[in-house]
């Protein structure tokens, strides 16, 4: 099946007369069981283990999981609360005392304050370099090296990441690569069919879709998958709920469609940014002029909604928007049927989560400016859009 006929079919229970054609939702936290199914302890969980506690598996989230595999070409997917709940699952069941991880040096906030602070509290070495440049991430590759991670897009400058170029390069270390894809979704980008061992949605963003439901998932291999559940599940607690999995599956019905409109409606908002006075520059992979634009035409079968970008006297100009603003939405997360912006001052994160000195903290400001413009533009008509933003940026 192609994607939007997974997306809707995938994994979908069996059909029989009286059965509904939407998924129900399954609220339950226990099961029946008898004495003979199931031990007490997690460790006797098995692959064949029938619904025993939600915390270890639920009939909504299974279908979840099962459909998320399916879209991202992955044998297995595990959800989990939230994005933060996933990436910091994975890394605390990956990484040990005395282990490194190198981490892209501009990605999502809280996850490198994550890194930076609690993984360094607990003995593992984290360092961050350009992931856009394969020889740079070769060079700060170390022999105690376990874990490569990237974003791409990375959030919120729209850098993107040569996912097979770094695959090969953390392989050839003995180390497994995991990207966070949730800007590209699985429709713009498969990772694992690229070459990554893991890949991390937050699936508060696009795949949910309405802004309504937090969640997060990883994908991968089936045996790491399940290990991954017994840890940072079962034993870190980060279990979705029945009704975020539920709403996350009603959204996924109808990413395929959504994702089409959003990419639509970016080019157009991006080509009018692109010629207005009062922009700097204007980052979408989807023009020619983001320097990542060949990446983006060999792994991206869809550029996205999100634009980033840069402007001078951006601090006056953020006031302007929030205050001036009538369709889009002055606010904070992105993949929402409405149209969302928020700006970012370089200074924010930097120095405050990114931790850059020296040469990278110049690159990034070299890229951004003091601030970054973050749109996720949604599917309201484009024409409206355009004339929200001519609007409230005149004067």
């Amino acid at each position: 099946m192609r994607p939007a006929t997974l997306a809707l079919h995938a994994a979908e229970p069996a059909r029989a007369l009286g059965a509904p054609v939407t998924p129900p939702l399954v609220a339950a936290t226990s099961f029946y069981t008898d004495p003979d199914a199931i031990g007490f302890s997690a460790n006797d969980l098995g692959a064949d283990a029938p619904m025993f506690y939600t915390r270890w598996g639920n009939p909504t989230v299974a279908l979840l999981e099962q459909r998320l595999a399916a879209l991202e070409g992955a044998e297995a997917a595990l959800g989990f609360a939230s994005g933060m709940a996933a990436t910091a699952g994975l890394f605390l069941h990956r990484l040990a005392p005395g282990s490194h991880l190198l981490l892209s040096d501009v990605c999502y906030a809280g996850v490198a304050e994550f890194a930076l602070e609690t993984l360094a509290r607990y003995g593992v070495a984290v360092s961050s370099v350009d992931m856009s440049d394969p020889a740079a991430v070769a060079a700060a590759i170390r022999p105690e090296t376990r874990l490569v991670h990237i974003e791409t897009p990375a959030n919120p400058i729209l850098k993107l990441a040569d996912i097979s170029a770094l695959a090969a390069i953390a392989h050839a270390a003995g180390a497994e690569l995991s990207v966070d894809s949730t800007m590209a979704t699985p429709i713009a980008t498969q990772p694992i069919a690229l070459g990554a061992d893991w890949v991390i949605h937050s699936l508060t963003k696009y795949a949910c879709g309405h802004g309504d439901a937090l969640g997060g998932a990883v994908m991968g291999r089936a045996a790491p998958i399940a290990a991954l559940r017994k840890e940072a599940v079962i034993h870190l607690g980060g279990a979705i709920s029945p009704f975020a999995a539920w709403l996350i599956l009603r959204g996924l019905e109808t990413l395929p469609a959504r994702m089409a409109l959003h990419e639509r409606n970016a080019r157009i908002v991006a080509e009018f940014l692109s010629a207005h006075p009062r922009i700097r520059r204007v980052y979408w992979p989807g023009l020619e002029s983001h320097p990542h634009h060949a990446v983006a035409k060999r792994q991206m079968a869809n550029f996205s909604g999100m634009i980033s970008f840069s402007a001078d006297d951006d601090k006056n100009l953020a006031r302007r928007l929030a205050e001036r603003l009538k369709i889009w939405s002055y606010a904070v997360s992105l993949g929402k049927a409405q149209s969302l912006l928020f700006h970012i001052p370089a200074d924010d994160v930097v120095h405050g989560s990114f931790r850059l000195e020296g040469a990278a903290a110049a690159a990034y400001r070299d890229w951004t400016g003091d601030g970054t413009f973050r749109l996720s533009v949604g599917l309201e008509d484009p024409a409206d859009l355009v004339e929200d933003l001519e609007q409230a940026m005149k004067g």
